[in-house]
């Protein structure tokens, strides 16, 4: 439940809170931190709290402003399912102080005009929104779309979201002109010509329950090609929500070869496989879809040995009807911001709260040429609070989203975010 919310000049101090910055003075220390005025303006062992807002919880780290790379905030257009103030309160209430949303909007996110109507809403949100912008012109994948106006005002990266690029000779005119620019194009791997019928991982499972599969092959083959691409252009690539071992493999190679190629993946596919699957759960119907136990094991493993850049919780919010309906005719995606943190944990119990801040911030900063994030005396406050040892099972009064698609209600998840500081916004989260 949110106690506390400010978006004027403020003092805020987080007591006691165990600093999970490498780069900072304090990293692994026990400290006070005070924040005015959307400045982080001293970190001490005991600071006063006249005139502040205080925040203490036992057991509580302050990490960099964590960051998510890729969501769906279906504004404008499809409102019903969420607006860029709801998924703002989503964001803030997973412990995101920026978020990466799609231009798969009605209109799409193509124009000059259209990022700056996101743009604009940022004062009043608890959480930075920045626009993707789309690579072609309505994400039709036919003519490239103006990505340099975008740039200058505003978006963050570059890509066709839901419709991932098919053409060659797009995708390379796209990759030379982001070379231009230093923009970075975000793929979601697969190759529609060979999956557009699946509604599942194919295998074992799918044949099990009757129902068309998608082959990891569609993954791989895009990923083989868009590194080629990649590689012929030298230009940067990100890959997101991938699944396949072979795909993480080719990923791991072409950055030893030095080529800018980085990729994510999702809380739910760390979390779940096609075995869960069985009874036709259709909050479970996502695009990449669910792999096996194997696959889901290998893409855990890329977590911990590094070769996985950041985590991206496909957030894709959908209303009652698009979900509660046969699995054939289901949409595809479900929510993710929330429940992203305590997902990650319960599906990898051994995980680092160092490496966690890697995968939830500080690549992505550095993949997207975003502003930095210190927890340091003068640096701008984007600080996420969180508890790695509270466990608790997730629900939907966990839910801020206007959408509560999700397939992790009922499930006992690790570590709850505590609040976050984002410039002059703050939001700390009522735990008991």
């Amino acid at each position: 439940m949110l106690i506390s919310r400010n978006v004027t000049p403020m003092k805020v101090v987080l007591q006691s809170v165990l600093i999970n910055d490498p780069r900072s003075t304090y990293f692994g220390s026990i400290k006070d931190i005070l924040v005015k005025d959307g400045i982080i303006m001293s970190i001490e062992d005991n600071i006063g709290t006249e005139d502040a807002v205080v925040f203490k919880e036992q057991g509580c780290v302050a990490s960099p402003g964590w960051v998510d790379t890729f969501a769906h905030f279906n504004d404008p257009g499809t409102e019903y399912k969420e607006t860029i103030e709801s998924g703002a309160e989503a964001a803030a209430a997973g412990g995101f102080t920026t978020v990466l949303v799609l231009p798969n909007t009605q209109p799409v996110i193509d124009t000059k005009s259209a990022v700056e109507y996101i743009m604009a809403k940022n004062d009043r949100l608890p959480t930075r929104v920045l626009p993707i912008g789309a690579v072609t012109r309505r994400a039709e994948g036919k003519e490239l779309a103006e990505m340099y106006d975008m740039s200058t005002n505003g978006a963050a990266a570059f890509s066709d979201g839901l419709y991932p690029i098919q053409s060659s000779g797009i995708l390379v005119k796209a990759l030379q002109y982001l070379k231009a620019i230093n923009g970075v194009l975000i793929q979601v791997p697969d190759d529609t010509s060979l999956s557009a019928n699946g509604l599942m991982n194919e295998g074992v499972i799918s044949t099990r329950l009757g129902l068309p599969g998608k082959p990891m092959m569609a993954e791989e083959l895009l990923v083989a090609r868009d590194i080629k691409l990649a590689r012929y252009t030298q230009s940067r690539i990100h890959f997101t929500g991938v699944t396949s071992p072979k795909s993480i493999d080719y990923i791991s190679r072409a950055k030893a070869s030095g080529l800018a190629v980085t990729c994510s993946v999702t809380p739910y596919h760390l979390f779940f496989s096609d075995e869960d699957l069985m009874d036709y759960d259709t909050q479970l119907k996502v695009n990449p879809p669910l792999r096996t136990v194997k696959d889901r094991d290998a893409l855990r493993e890329a977590v911990l040995n590094g070769v996985v850049d950041t985590i991206a919780t496909h957030h894709f919010p959908h209303d009652f009807d698009a979900k509660i309906v046969e699995f054939e005719y289901a949409k595809y995606g479900m929510i993710g911001l929330e429940s992203a943190y305590g997902a990650v944990k319960a599906a990898i119990p051994g995980i680092s709260e160092t490496r966690l801040g890697e995968l939830f911030s500080l690549n992505a900063r550095k993949i997207f040429n975003l502003p930095d994030a210190r927890v340091e005396a003068g640096q701008p406050a984007a600080i996420t609070l969180h508890l790695p040892e509270n466990s608790f099972v997730f629900s939907k009064e966990h839910i801020r989203s206007k959408s509560d698609n999700s397939a992790f209600f009922g499930k006992p998840l690790k570590g709850r975010i505590a609040g976050t500081i984002s410039g002059k916004h703050y939001r700390f989260n009522k735990l008991s």
